[in-house]
């Protein structure tokens, strides 16, 4: 089991966990995921690596504590292990030189985005990150994106901070075709699908990384794949990050829903095996 070595919060219901995983650290690149099973009881997930550091020979992932199992992950404390995190999965995000790069996110998907920003801005890019929260409580890893990118700029749905709106508004707004030549973007599927719609006709190469429904994360179940373009892939074996113009957006977020009834019926399960009546 790989032991919890720390455990910070973000933002309300969002919470960093620096967990021991030596194997990992050594060889996981920006863009790459875990599958995660924090109880033996509970289900395997997929999170995004985030950081790691080599001498504490750890990685960190955040995770928001949306449903059953991120409950039971948040739950745990330092010192505690989880049951499984198998590592590192998926192809790692795709980085050029040279460019004008922007990276957008929105919510949690802003932890994902840390590590490429950083891995494009390392290649020698010039790197704006345009960020979406709900309020600016919601806000997570600034600091940390200011020192991995040249522009940092936040847009919040309430207006508490920074532009009032969304990333892709805020994108629209501020911002033209010409001004970047390649962009990357994750978050919750409309506003990735927006992202595609709204820089289609720019010229620019975007990327996705994809967040749909995962089992094992190694290509067996086929539960993840999703069409790009006229090809089926998977996304935890040949994602999770695609060219966002080609993906099929729709087809993602039915995909998505499938299970949203059993996901519900999951939260809401209460064990009776010792309840007295």
């Amino acid at each position: 089991m790989n032991q919890i070595l720390a455990k910070r919060p973000l933002a309300p219901e969002v919470t960093l966990f620096e967990i021991e995983a030596p194997r990992i650290q050594r060889r996981w690149q920006p863009g790459q995921f875990v599958m995660v099973r924090p109880l033996p009881t509970s289900e395997r997930i997929p999170l995004t690596l985030v950081t790691s550091d080599a001498v504490r020979q750890s990685v960190t992932i955040v995770v928001q504590a949306i449903g059953k199992t991120t409950k039971e992950l948040a739950a745990l404390e330092a010192g505690d292990a989880v049951a499984d995190f198998v590592g590192p999965l998926g192809e790692a995000a795709s980085t050029t030189k040279g460019e004008r790069v922007v990276c957008m996110a929105g919510g949690v998907g802003v932890a994902e985005l840390l590590p490429v920003a950083k891995a494009f801005h390392d290649a020698s890019n010039h790197v704006t990150c345009l960020c979406g929260a709900r309020s600016d409580n919601y806000r997570i890893l600034d600091a940390e994106l200011r020192e991995a990118a040249d522009v940092v700029e936040w847009a919040t749905d309430d207006g508490s901070f920074g532009f009032h709106g969304n990333v892709v508004q805020m994108l629209l707004a501020r911002n033209k075709p010409g001004d970047f030549t390649v962009g990357h973007v994750i978050g919750p599927i409309p506003m990735m699908k927006a992202a595609a719609e709204a820089t289609r006709s720019w010229g620019l190469k975007l990327y996705a990384s994809l967040n749909p429904v995962m089992i094992d994360g190694t290509g067996m179940c086929v539960g993840c794949r999703v069409t790009v373009g006229s090809e089926v892939k998977f996304a935890c074996v040949d994602g999770p990050e695609f060219d966002a113009h080609l993906v099929d957006f729709d087809e993602l977020a039915r995909r998505n829903r499938a299970y949203r009834d059993m996901e519900q019926e999951a939260l809401q399960h209460q064990c009776r095996l010792q309840k007295v009546e």
